[in-house]
């Protein structure tokens, strides 16, 4: 396989490009993608056997399974940072450690059900207050420990949309690949 092939299985929509100038458009449409991810993810796997949810969707990469409890995980941080950044001034943000995370048992094992559920949750909640953000809540930040950096509110809409789309189509394409779909 070429690096080329890889980095398209990594990457099959490409990296984020947030736009330079956020307008409430884009926001709409990035929770309109959070809104209905949930239920578009779970149609998507819900049929899947337990053999194929524990097939990787690229070398070195996760299994289906993984990959649906990782965005359980990963949502979950960006909920709590989104109220961390809303109820305190530009707060450090705790980091995790996905890989590890994925390597844990229950990521290798549980049945995607649980993650499933509370990624329906996560985004009930998640979307209903993103809908109440002022431009002026938009544009709050926090701090990312690994990077330094500020991150906006507004981007980070971006960014977990971005995220939800990035990790379907890995599954997506496996499936696609192997004529599962």
């Amino acid at each position: 396989m070429t690096e080329q092939e890889l980095q398209k299985l990594k990457y099959p929509i490409g990296q984020f490009e947030c736009p330079e100038n956020i307008s409430k458009k884009h926001i709409a449409d990035w929770i309109s993608t959070l809104e209905h991810f949930p239920n578009k993810l779970e149609n998507l796997v819900k049929d899947l056997t337990n053999e194929q949810l524990d097939t990787i969707y690229r070398p070195d990469g996760w299994t289906i399974r993984q990959v649906v409890h990782h965005l359980s995980d990963s949502h979950l941080h960006s909920y709590a940072r989104f109220k961390w950044t809303l109820t305190e001034d530009k707060p450090v943000i705790k980091a995790y450690y996905e890989e590890r995370w994925a390597e844990l048992l229950d990521s290798k094992t549980a049945p995607i059900e649980m993650s499933l559920l509370h990624l329906k949750s996560i985004h009930t909640k998640l979307v209903y207050l993103l809908k109440t953000l002022s431009e002026a809540d938009l544009n709050k930040s926090f701090i990312h420990p690994e990077t330094n950096s500020e991150v906006l509110l507004n981007f980070n809409i971006g960014n977990y949309a971005w995220h939800s789309n990035h990790h379907y189509a890995h599954i997506e394409n496996l499936l696609k690949r192997n004529h599962w779909i």
